[in-house]
């Protein structure tokens, strides 16, 4: 916990390019010299996008402004200097979209409206299901002549915290302001849209992108004695959005892959294989960091047997994502039994984590830590974010079910 506690409250939000980005790689390189002494920054440019000053939003119905609370989208432009205000159309998704056509939607705001699937029980998967409308949104809105994007937030909770994340553009097409709205705000303009049409919206949001910046990952070996060129790689991403201390998303991830090769120390464990610590850089909007590790990896020939990423929340663990070769999956659930005493039973979800993905395709069985996840989206990618909502005993149990897996696939292999 003291790891976290200083990663999330006195450095705090580590958004790619940012001073905060610069301090996060700067400590975790400084505290894993206390206990390992193989270790190296990893060059990467990376994007720099800045939010500006507190965004601004309010609609107007019959005369009467009402204030909501947004964020403006990762990699969004800014609106006019004067913001932006124009009629809303609500849609559910791109057919809906595709079917008003230019007609109905040029000079127009699209408010994306689809709320994430309360009825699948992994929230993961209802992040999936509606997560291309923020991705995406403000890319095909602009095809039909939209002027801007309002985005419900990815979250199943009902409240007024807007929740951000990483939306794209394409370079064929006009660039439009995108940013997200509260739930609990999006239900109510819905509703209000339902009785009258012509409800309008502003927002002005002054955010910007900046020339790429350079940045690190950060890699971190305890050498294995028999096999060194092996490779058991376990990580998290340093950089967070800029909306709260990213203790859950993903700090939490960060100190938990920093305490699988302490306890190893620790315990005095001598692991048969090279274990590998890697804090990746800029997950959030760009994933530079998974892919330069990946061509270096590529280059240098490195031999990943395994690749684990926490990056789900440091919430109570439940087991592990797993995606690659079936022998080495059935291989891994044959020790099951061994982890049910600790509450550890998904071995089922394929998956594994933005910044290992790459490492599958040079061979690394890829694996993602797997906590329970129903109250991860009430704090991802918005200011609820923070350490205070971090459990400490939740937290170590993670930490302990990474080091318990590292050790079974460095004894047994794969």
């Amino acid at each position: 916990m003291p790891w976290l506690d200083y990663l999330s409250n006195k450095i705090g939000s580590r958004l790619s390019g940012s001073e905060g980005a610069d301090k996060g790689v700067q400590w975790c390189l400084e505290e894993s010299k206390k206990f390992l002494t193989m270790l190296f920054l990893q060059e990467v440019m990376v994007p720099h996008w800045v939010r500006g000053e507190k965004e601004k939003a309010y609609y107007v119905v019959n005369g009467k402004k009402t204030e909501v609370n947004i964020c403006a989208l990762g990699g969004s432009i800014a609106t006019p200097l004067s913001g932006l205000m124009a009629n809303v159309v609500e849609v559910k998704n791109f057919d809906e979209l595709k079917s008003l056509g230019t007609e109905k939607i040029k000079g127009k705001i699209v408010f994306y409206n689809r709320p994430m699937d309360v009825t699948r029980i992994h929230c993961f998967e209802a992040y999936g299901g509606a997560v291309n409308q923020r991705g995406g949104g403000a890319l095909h809105a602009a095809k039909y002549g939209a002027v801007g994007v309002v985005v419900r937030s990815m979250t199943q909770e009902i409240d007024k915290y807007p929740h951000t994340g990483a939306m794209r553009y394409d370079d064929s097409i006009p660039r439009i302001p995108a940013c997200a709205i509260s739930t609990l705000e999006a239900n109510e303009l819905s509703a209000l849209l339902k009785k009258d049409a012509n409800v309008q919206f502003y927002f002005k949001q002054s955010c910007n992108t900046l020339p790429d910046k350079l940045s690190h990952n950060v890699i971190a070996d305890l050498k294995g004695s028999e096999f060194p060129d092996e490779i058991i790689l376990v990580g998290g991403h340093l950089d967070s959005w800029d909306l709260a201390q990213g203790a859950h998303d993903d700090g939490a991830g960060i100190v938990q892959s920093m305490e699988v090769l302490s306890l190893f120390r620790e315990l005095n464990i001598k692991p048969k294989r090279t274990i590998r610590f890697v804090g990746f850089m800029n997950e959030e909007n760009g994933v530079r960091g998974a892919n330069k590790y990946a061509e270096v990896a590529k280059e240098k020939k490195d031999k990943h047997i395994a690749a684990i990423e926490s990056d789900a929340g440091g919430f109570v663990p439940r087991g592990f994502f797993m995606e690659g070769d079936e022998t080495k999956r059935n291989k891994i659930k044959s020790w099951a039994k061994l982890f049910e005493p600790y509450n550890l039973h998904s071995w089922d979800h394929v998956g594994s984590g933005t910044d290992v993905h790459p490492l599958g395709e040079q061979g690394a069985f890829l694996l993602g830590l797997s906590p329970d996840p129903q109250r991860y989206f009430d704090v991802h990618h918005s200011a609820l974010d923070v350490f205070e909502m971090i459990n400490r005993r939740e937290l170590q149990l993670g930490a302990a079910s990474m080091a318990a897996l590292v050790y079974m696939i460095d004894k047994y292999g794969l």
